[in-house]
């Protein structure tokens, strides 16, 4: 029997092989804690990160106060897709990290989506 862990590192291998990020459409990497969400905008040509935010990060920590994890993570989303846009990304690769979309993973997504990321 095989932990969560496992599952989730062997889902995220079967996602790696296919998405990847590139100068035109970097990679949205999302990981999830039972605490916090972090995300990052990820070049994998060059092997740079362009954009990178959590919910520990010191200018949104104080926002999120007494709200909910799910709307925490849209709240990430939104302003992750704000930063990518000042630096002159609108698209990328979104890679749920072996994640299942469901939960605080898509409410990531919905928020940047919103914010104007295309993916």
């Amino acid at each position: 029997m095989k932990t969560k862990e496992e599952a989730r590192s062997k889902r995220k291998a079967s996602i790696r092989k296919r998405v990847s990020g590139d100068t035109q459409r970097p990679r949205l990497s999302v990981f999830r804690s039972l605490k916090h969400i972090y995300a990052q905008v990820v070049n994998d040509v060059t092997h740079e990160t362009i954009v990178s935010i959590s919910t520990l990060d010191k200018a949104i920590k104080e926002g999120l106060k007494g709200t909910k994890k799910r709307d925490q993570a849209k709240k990430i989303g939104a302003a992750l897709a704000r930063k990518c846009l000042e630096k002159g990304v609108d698209k990328v690769v979104f890679d749920r990290n072996g994640f299942i979309y469901h939960g605080r993973v898509s409410a990531l997504a919905d928020g940047a989506r919103e914010a104007g990321l295309k993916f």
